[in-house]
C-alpha cells in the first residue's frame, strides 16, 4: 500500500516545516524554512493553499502550461491527497496558508465555504498569477500574519477570518480572469463539449449508461467536475447541467417527429429509465408534453 503522510493539526504541519505555531487553527507557513525532504504523498485535515514558485516539482503537477511565471496557487480541501512517493530530495519553496475548518465554523465564511469551488479543482487546474496578482496575494498573507503576531483580543478571530475571506474573494476574481485569458488551454472546450454530447446521443450509451452527467463529461474532457462547470458557466452563462439538458431537449425534439416511435421508446433511447420522467423534463423545458409537441403543427 502506498504510504501517505497525514497531518491532522496545524501544529503538526508547522513542526514538519520548522515554523512556529502562533495559532492552533491557522498559519502562514514559510516553506523555505523546512529541511530538504523526499517526495511523499501528503494528506491534510484542513484547508491548504500553496503559493508556489516556478520550481514546483515537489507537487508533481507540471509547469508546462503557465500563463505567468511569477507564481501559482494550488487549493486543497481537507482530506485531499497530493504529491507522489519517490527517492528524490527537494527543498520546499514558497508559502502556504493553512486553516482548520474549526476556524470558520459559525462564521459567514463557514456558511458559504462551498461557494469556493476551486478547492475541488485538480492540481493541474491551478491558478496562475501575474506579478501584480501575486503581490495582492502576498499582501493578504501579510495581513493574516500581522493578526497572528498581534496580541489576542476580542477582534482577532473576526479579523483573521475576514482576511482569509478577502483572500479567497481575490482568488475568485483572478480565476475569472484566468478563464478569459487562458485561450490556448481553454480554446475549444465548449466545442469539444458539444461534440461529446453529439457523439453520446448518436451512440448506444444513453441505453447502456444512462443520461450524460456533468461528472462524466468533465472526465471525458480531462477536467475536474467543478472546474469544468465553472468554465462552462463563464463561457455560456449556463451551468453545465443546463447545457446538457438543452442538448437533450434538442435531440428529443428531433426524435419526436418520428411518428413510428412511441414516447416511451424515445425516452429509453435518450437514457431515461421511466417515460414519465422524460415527459416531465420535456414539459418543464418546452411547455408542453412530447405528444402535444408532436401534434402541435399538425
Amino acid at each position: 500500500m502506498e504510504e501517505i503522510l497525514k497531518f491532522d493539526t496545524i501544529g503538526q504541519y508547522n513542526a514538519f516545516n520548522r515554523n512556529e505555531t502562533l495559532h492552533p487553527l491557522v498559519s502562514i507557513v514559510d516553506l523555505s524554512k523546512a529541511a530538504p525532504r523526499q517526495l511523499r504523498r501528503l494528506s491534510y485535515g484542513f484547508y491548504v493553499v500553496f503559493l508556489k514558485e516556478i520550481k514546483c516539482g515537489d507537487l508533481r503537477y507540471g509547469c508546462s502550461h503557465y500563463d505567468y511565471e511569477e507564481g501559482t496557487l494550488i487549493f486543497l480541501a481537507p482530506g485531499q491527497v497530493i504529491g507522489s512517493n519517490g527517492d528524490e530530495y527537494y527543498q520546499p519553496q514558497g508559502r502556504a496558508l493553512v486553516f482548520h475548518p474549526d476556524l470558520i465554523h459559525g462564521t459567514p465564511l463557514g456558511r458559504h465555504m462551498n461557494d469556493y469551488t476551486f478547492f475541488s479543482y485538480a492540481v493541474n487546474e491551478a491558478l496562475h498569477l501575474s506579478e501584480r496578482e501575486r503581490q495582492t496575494i502576498l499582501d493578504c498573507f501579510s495581513k493574516i500574519q500581522f493578526e497572528l503576531e498581534h496580541a489576542v483580543d476580542k477582534h482577532s478571530k473576526k479579523l483573521i477570518v475576514n482576511n482569509v475571506e478577502l483572500f479567497l474573494n481575490y482568488c475568485v476574481r483572478f480565476y475569472d480572469r484566468q478563464f478569459v485569458t487562458r485561450d490556448n488551454t481553454h480554446k475549444g472546450i465548449l466545442e469539444r463539449f458539444e461534440t461529446l454530447l453529439n457523439h453520446y446521443f448518436s451512440s448506444d450509451k444513453p441505453q447502456t449508461v444512462g443520461l450524460p452527467t456533468v461528472a462524466y463529461c468533465a472526465n471525458e474532457l480531462n477536467l475536474s467536475a467543478n472546474y469544468f462547470g465553472d468554465l462552462i458557466k463563464k463561457e455560456t452563462g449556463k451551468s453545465a447541467h443546463d447545457f446538457i439538458q438543452m442538448k437533450l431537449i434538442d435531440v428529443a425534439k428531433e426524435k419526436i417527429f418520428d411518428a413510428q416511435k412511441s414516447v416511451a421508446e424515445i425516452a429509453y433511447e435518450l437514457g431515461f429509465k421511466y417515460p414519465q420522467h422524460f415527459t416531465r423534463v420535456f414539459k418543464q423545458h418546452v411547455g408542453m408534453t412530447p405528444l402535444e409537441y408532436r401534434t402541435a403543427d399538425n
